[in-house]
């Protein structure tokens, strides 16, 4: 098997196989006679528009720009400036996403799940030289997921023994059976690396045939896995086994569901009730036994989960936290990786794995400090810290901070920022050198399929060394397929980060007119972020955020202190410190551009 070429991508953004010009996104303007384009997302010069290239463009319409003959044209409408959805979706195209898949993408889809010749049911393995499934569909078996999620990649089943251990079954979708390397399929899963998923769309990585239909594990129907099977001892691993199998899963249940189950609040039903019990046991024994490991604790803020009304205005905002649900969904993915990861390292077959490299120790010195000038209790330092010596104090700092936050109730943004920032970046390479964070020795991505494409080097790797396929990875590959994935999550990333942003300032938009009166802009906020130029604030319940600039403080002059974790005043020795609650009142939003402007409550006073 061989990585196909990724296409280049350009300032962050993919490059279109027809080299067509760089995505940009307007707004059209009439100034005149003359019908301008007003860039978007980032301010600068108006563009003239070919007046025969305007299509059914009009005034006061987001569209996306190309270059023809004649000058700049429309291209496509892609909706209103004022409408949320819309402006996400613009987002997505400026960023170079497609937002649809090529007709022989699509039409390759559609053929390797067309239905098999006994009327519809799936039967028959479609990877070339695969041996028979086992039959897992007798075994209770459910998924987890956000009430959101359309696609269901990874699915558990668990029983005690009789001799107290538990097993422990982690299936995940078999996308290597419809994706087969070559297939331009496979070159457009490879292009795009991961899902990118945003409020209110998403931008998958195959196509929705395979996402959310033949490879999804829904209930009730049976579906292609590869099943981990784990014995377990407490927490301890005791014998691993792999199969492609087929499996049904018996229930398709959410977080919330699973953590009123746990509260004692909602009955849990047969055949999966008792499963899941045995699941959650796993996992707490799982968790205890990593935290002992060292492994990074973060106090995270929560995910943003916006909604919508159908004319795709935000109209809401709900923080989804960590709960017990998802830890236990976590330990045993994790568990799964590491099981994978562990086969694939003993027998030296050619894979990706998913690395966090130890710490600078500089880095974690410099942690410490700014923690501590946050009055953060830390642990002693050595006088020489050594690699290895910065990756075993990280995870006992993460939980130190971790607990501060939890104590005082307050820099849970702010502390477990600078507590990531201080470690080096997770990438994908054919080299297995630990996870730090995870406190694993080998460690790689194989339970998301279905939305990263690493996901599915695994799986290609551990068939082709179980003798269950032919489609191995080509080591000589690996290299830059490992650069082209990472490079795709981090501009997934930036795209979600900016997306969210965006709903945010939409949604503080409306809620501005809504409380209406002179009161209205007047926030209780928190300092979550500083830069010599002033202070990032997060603000109201919804968790909006805007930026305060020094300029605006006044009767003083502010300067970042040298830890880089407070904003101190020349003359009055004043201090606004990460973590800080601070009251401001909200002056300009850009909603499209996600910004918003603010000035401190008392700057009249």
């Amino acid at each position: 098997m061989s990585v196909p070429a990724r296409a280049p991508r350009s300032g962050g953004r993919a490059a279109a196989a027809d080299a067509r010009p760089e995505p940009l996104v307007a707004v059209l303007e009439k100034r005149g006679r003359l019908l301008v384009a007003e860039p978007l997302f980032e301010r600068g010069g108006r563009i003239a528009i070919d007046p025969r290239g305007r299509g059914d463009a009009g005034p006061g319409d987001m569209v996306l720009l190309g270059r023809g003959k004649r000058g700049v044209r429309v291209t496509r409408v892609l909706g209103r400036p004022e409408v949320a959805r819309e402006v996400v979706e613009g987002l997505m195209v400026e960023r170079g996403l497609w937002r649809r898949f090529p007709r022989g993408v699509e039409e390759g889809a559609q053929e390797v799940t067309a239905p098999s010749v006994d009327g519809g049911r799936w039967t028959v393995d479609r990877a070339e030289g695969s041996a028979a499934r086992l039959d897992l569909t007798a075994l209770p078996t459910f998924t987890i997921d956000p009430a959101s999620a359309r696609d269901f990649d990874d699915a558990i089943s668990a029983e005690r023994e009789d001799d107290g251990r538990v097993r422990v079954w982690v299936h995940i979708a078999d996308v290597g059976a419809y994706v087969r390397p070559g297939a331009p399929l496979d070159a457009e899963a490879f292009r795009r690396g991961t899902s990118v998923y945003v409020p209110g769309a998403v931008e998958p990585m195959l196509p929705e045939v395979l996402s959310n239909g033949a490879c999804s594990l829904v209930p009730g129907e049976e579906r292609p896995a590869v099943t981990v099977e784990m014995l377990m001892d407490g927490a301890e691993l005791r014998e691993s086994r792999f199969h492609r199998s087929t499996i049904r899963s018996d229930a398709r249940l959410t977080y919330d569901e699973v953590d009123r189950m746990f509260a004692g609040a909602e009955p849990a039903a047969d055949p999966w009730g008792g499963p899941l019990e045995v699941a959650r046991g796993v996992a707490a024994a799982l968790a205890e036994r990593r935290s002992r490991r060292g492994a990074l604790a973060v106090s995270s803020p929560g995910e943003p989960q916006f909604e919508f009304d159908a004319r795709g205005n935000v109209e809401g905002i709900h923080w989804e936290v960590q709960t017990e649900s998802h830890g236990l969904i976590e330990q045993l993915m994790i568990l799964a990786n590491e099981a994978v990861a562990g086969y694939l390292a003993d027998r030296r077959l050619p894979t990706l794995y998913r690395v966090h490299e130890r710490p600078d120790p500089q880095a974690i010195v410099y942690l410490v400090e700014k923690l501590a000038s946050l009055d953060v209790p830390t642990p002693p330092l050595p006088e020489h810290l050594s690699p290895q010596q910065a990756a075993d104090l990280v995870g006992e700092v993460s939980r130190l901070a971790a607990a501060h936050v939890e104590r005082t109730g307050r820099g849970r943004a702010a502390i477990t920022s600078l507590v990531l920032r201080s470690l080096k970046q997770a990438y994908y390479t054919p080299k297995n050198l630990g996870h730090t964070g995870l406190a694993s020795l080998r460690y790689c991505h194989f339970t998301s399929p279905i939305r990263r494409y690493p996901d599915l080097v695994a799986h290609r790797a551990l068939l082709a060394g179980l003798g269950l396929d032919d489609a191995a990875p080509r080591a000589s590959d690996l290299y830059d397929a490992g650069v082209a994935c990472s490079a795709a999550e981090r501009e997934a990333m930036r795209i979600e980060r900016d997306a969210d942003d965006i709903c945010r300032a939409f949604l503080l938009e409306r809620v501005l007119v809504e409380r209406g009166g002179d009161e209205a802009a007047h926030f209780e906020g928190e300092v979550v972020g500083l830069i010599g130029a002033g202070a990032f604030v997060r603000f109201g319940d919804e968790g909006f955020e805007g930026m305060l600039p020094v300029r605006r403080l006044r009767g003083d002059w502010w300067n970042l202190n040298e830890e880089g974790t407070a904003l101190v005043a020349e003359r009055s020795g004043r201090r606004l410190r990460l973590g800080d609650p601070v009251e401001v009142v909200v002056g300009r939003v850009e909603a499209p551009r996600g910004r918003v402007d603010l000035y401190p409550a008392d700057a009249g006073d």
